[in-house]
């Protein structure tokens, strides 16, 4: 068994190559060097390979040999959304086009003055979604609650090449709790509040619900505190799809007070439906449903 140990994969070698090509070949150009990264994770990554193998074949039934095709796909678009993240990041946000899905929900979310919650899943590219917020004059402060886990000398690098800074803020998960403060001082200013829903990790809490016809477990952390803090609670995702285009979607979810469970598995239901038309944009390269000894 391998849990997600609160760690993403990724060397800080591997971005500066990345930023290395974006400044000198291109974007476009730079995809070509994934060729060979992904066959190198392909050939290598036995643990990893194994993983998004079964999701592939047991929990999306896909036969053989389309799963070991999607398996190197999904390690191709992972370098994509990689790099078009570093690119944006450096400057080049023009040579993207995108379209939006909902907005009209979080402009109503912002409307009410009450802040907002904010469920997003290791799926598409939700890290680059400030910078089209800002293209349509969505001010509006993101708060992200993190784990100390994932601050690592990656976003430090990023942010030192970076040709306009992040506005997200990192509200850290503390053992203290002390982060419920911080984001009840945050939707007090009606910013927004964004958690990951799909990543558990040993020793947390948790919930359990079916995904994708099995069990799994999820952190119960971002459903007891949506479910509780009675502000409006939105799905939303940044998907890439065909070239430099991006495809934002925002769902409202439903929640009645102190539901966790009932928000758990309305989430599922909604993150089913973007697995089944983006399936090679899940990334969570782990034994996610404890089903592989």
């Amino acid at each position: 068994m391998n849990k997600w140990k609160g760690k993403s994969k990724g060397t800080i070698l591997g971005y500066k190559i990345f930023v290395y090509c974006i400044r000198n070949i291109g974007i476009k150009s730079s995809y070509f060097v994934l060729y060979f990264v992904a066959t190198y994770y392909f050939l290598f990554l036995k643990k990893s390979n194994q993983y998004i193998f079964y999701y592939f074949n047991k929990r999306l039934n896909y036969g053989f040999w389309k799963s070991k095709l999607s398996v190197f796909k999904s390690y191709f678009i992972f370098g994509k959304v990689l790099i078009d993240k570093t690119a944006i990041s450096v400057g080049l946000r023009d040579r993207f086009t995108y379209e939006f899905d909902g907005i009209e929900h979080l402009k109503n979310l912002l409307n009410e003055k009450r802040g907002g919650v904010l469920i997003s899943a290791h799926i598409g590219n939700f890290e680059i979604a400030e910078h089209f917020f800002a293209d349509i004059d969505f001010d509006c402060q993101i708060n992200l609650v993190t784990t100390d886990q994932e601050v690592t000398v990656i976003k430090q690098y990023l942010d030192s090449v970076a040709v306009k800074k992040s506005n997200i803020k990192f509200i850290y998960v503390k053992d203290d709790m002390s982060h419920i403060f911080d984001i009840n001082a945050a939707l007090s200013n009606n910013e927004l509040i964004c958690f990951t829903g799909d990543r558990y990790f040993e020793g947390s809490k948790f919930l359990e619900t079916e995904m994708l016809g099995k069990s799994a477990k999820f952190p119960a952390g971002p459903f007891l505190i949506a479910s509780r803090l009675g502000v409006p609670v939105m799905y939303v995702y940044v998907m890439k799809e065909k070239n430099l285009h991006y495809h934002l979607y925002a769902r409202v979810a439903q929640v009645k007070k102190r539901d966790a469970q009932g928000l758990l598995n309305s989430y599922v239901q909604n993150l089913e439906s973007m697995l089944y038309k983006y399936p090679l944009q899940w990334f969570n390269y782990f034994d996610f449903w404890d089903d592989i000894d």
